[in-house]
């Protein structure tokens, strides 16, 4: 059974920093693409930063400069280092690793729990980041 755990999140004030981390388990592939997603409070979801490939890096534009994602040397954990947090960045932060079922109806039938967000991908639990002004 696959499954993304998540931690780190928390509450700051504008200005600070969080770390967060996921770590994968369960997947057979090392180099499937692996993200970090966020959904404000009556937003959808949007992408803050993914490895695809395993190597390939990507971070939104509004937040580079700011967050920085990195992974471990096994590629089952990725981390998002957060700074100069604002009160624009709360939201609830997904981690997701994209999936290796078969492509199938019922797969594709599973609803994101970050709304708006990809299917046919895996999903952690979600971690609020709230910050304050």
């Amino acid at each position: 059974q696959v499954q993304l755990v998540e931690s780190g999140g928390g509450s700051v004030q504008a200005g600070g920093s969080l770390k967060l981390s996921c770590k994968a388990s369960g997947f057979t592939r090392d180099d499937s693409d692996m993200a970090w997603y966020r959904q404000p409070p009556g937003a959808e979801c949007e992408m803050v930063a993914s490895i695809r490939g395993g190597e390939r890096r990507y971070v939104l534009p509004s937040v580079r400069g700011r967050f920085t994602i990195s992974q471990d040397k096994s590629k089952t954990s990725i981390y998002l280092e957060m700074n100069n947090l604002q009160p624009t960045d709360t939201a609830v932060y997904f981690c997701a690793k994209e999936s290796e079922l078969p492509v199938t109806g019922q797969s594709y039938a599973r609803v994101p729990p970050c709304r708006g967000g990809p299917r046919l991908w895996e999903w952690g639990q979600g971690t609020q980041v709230t910050v304050s002004s």
